[in-house]
């Protein structure tokens, strides 16, 4: 501010007593305006004030205490909501033994003033208008494709559709992305619309939130989930937090696409969901099993205005799948878990590329008479809505949780959903347990994922130990 009050006057804009004045009637205008915004903010929490007040000291004739709150809350100097729920809790501690009926009116002010406060604090995380979108069923064929043409079906099926929709980052342009989903589609729609970018995940990420922003639809691609660490800053910061910032005011409907989990390298076969999880609510996790889910969950995206982060099987481009038919159409629902097996044993819960490592395992237990439920949760966030997998325990009694995160990673938090939100502990027979990958980047080449994440044969060894504890007689010690 000196450098430019310096230079409009070594420039003579204007005479140094006019700026004087200025600058005074602004600091005079800002003290007025700040001073109005504390009053018409404090108005509100004082008229809350006087509301607990008022039921406080009725409350107070039979608890003293409470009224001795009321009253050091009504004589506080400029008190803060904070200040108005410490009061509330300390009023009902004090008045814990009275009678429902004494205090309903006490308990009853609480109650709106924690609703209301959650919708002033904690609202538009989401607009919801994701898990608006009607359920279409997919369609298929009898012919068998690689999964990279299914994919690059829907991207053409949903570019012509809709002309907002492009595509960009490394390589996505030119040879149609390392695995193909985009190849053809540049000579197709031009570079506009299918573009490569620089190595820099930060700018990709930042391109894609500016043209969300005005209407476009972007799927800015990060080349693999490992690499998406580069970008998690702004992730977090921007996207994520769009809505909630402004409490619905903006938004940035950014889908990102990449591909992760299993395959053969230290650096592209990472499975960081625990990071992903804990830097990016406000964004949808998406980790379909395979490239029709994954269609499916875009065409989902593409109707709504959430931010999502779709994670690609790596190891599920070349992987048969029907074709569909109603490409551009059929929807996979957010929040909607798919039993993939059913069985009464154990309930197996996992999703993305476990799912074929699930199936494997669950056959060869089902030859020595163990019959595992395996559950794809198919998105992180949102997680089981309907809380399908507590319906699957009351059948099984027992539970264990796959992924190839590190241990206390994505596990953990299905841990915690379907523990917590889901409350299947009284239904449980056997501890819960969960199998992880190692503790370290996964070692290189086919050995090095064998060892490092959970195989076929790991995933038997600990159910087949589960059930060994229900009745060893049946099913003696393995090892």
């Amino acid at each position: 501010i000196a450098r430019m009050r310096q230079w409009i006057l070594e420039n003579k804009l204007v005479a140094e007593e006019q700026l004087d004045v200025l600058e005074n009637e602004a600091t005079e205008y800002v003290k007025q305006e700040q001073k109005t915004a504390w009053q018409d903010f404090n108005s509100v929490i004082q008229s809350e004030i006087a509301e607990f007040v008022t039921v406080a000291e009725i409350v107070g004739n039979l608890v003293p205490e409470v009224a001795t709150i009321a009253n050091e809350l009504k004589t506080a100097l400029d008190p803060l909501r904070k200040d108005l729920g410490n009061a509330l809790h300390k009023s009902l501690i004090a008045s814990r033994h009275l009678d429902i009926s004494a205090k309903q009116a006490l308990l009853n002010l609480y109650t709106s003033f924690k609703e209301t406060n959650e919708l002033r604090y904690s609202s538009t995380l989401h607009s919801g208008s994701a898990l608006q979108v009607p359920h279409v069923p997919v369609q298929v064929s009898s012919e068998q494709s690689d999964g990279y043409q299914i994919i690059r079906n829907f991207f053409d099926a949903a570019m012509q559709r809709d002309a907002r929709v492009f595509a960009f980052g490394e390589d996505v342009g030119k040879i149609g992305d390392v695995n193909q989903g985009f190849s053809g589609l540049q000579e197709k729609y031009g570079e506009l619309r299918v573009s490569d970018k620089g190595i820099r995940e930060l700018s990709i990420i930042g391109e894609g939130i500016g043209t969300a922003m005005r209407g476009l639809r972007p799927i800015a691609e990060i080349q693999y989930l490992d690499y998406l660490l580069y970008a998690i800053q702004i992730l977090s910061d921007d996207v994520a937090t769009m809505q909630y910032r402004t409490r619905g005011g903006q938004k940035a409907p950014l889908i990102v696409r990449t591909r992760g989990h299993r395959l053969e390298g230290v650096w592209h076969s990472g499975s960081p969901m625990s990071m992903i999880l804990g830097s990016l609510r406000g964004m949808y996790v998406c980790v379909p099993r395979d490239m029709t889910r994954a269609a499916g969950m875009y065409n989902t995206l593409l109707q709504a205005d959430e931010p999502a982060l779709v994670i690609e099987c790596l190891n599920g481009y070349r992987v048969k799948e029907p074709m569909p038919t109603n490409m551009g159409e059929f929807t996979v629902p957010l929040g909607q878990v798919e039993t993939l097996r059913s069985g009464d044993d154990i309930t197996l819960v996992t999703y993305g590329s476990c799912c074929r490592i699930a199936t494997e395992a669950a056959q060869r237990l089902s030859e020595v008479g163990i019959e595992v439920e395996i559950i794809d949760v198919q998105t992180l966030l949102p997680f089981d809505i309907a809380k399908d997998i507590r319906k699957s325990v009351e059948k099984t009694s027992r539970i264990v949780f796959l992924d190839e995160d590190v241990p206390g990673g994505a596990c953990a938090y299905m841990y915690q959903q379907v523990m917590e939100e889901q409350n299947i502990f009284e239904l449980l027979d056997s501890a819960p347990q969960t199998i992880s990958a190692k503790a370290h980047r996964p070692a290189y080449g086919t050995d090095g994922d064998y060892f490092s994440k959970p195989s076929a044969d790991d995933v038997f060894t600990q159910l087949y130990a589960v059930m060994h504890e229900t009745d060893p007689s049946t099913w003696p010690v393995l090892m």
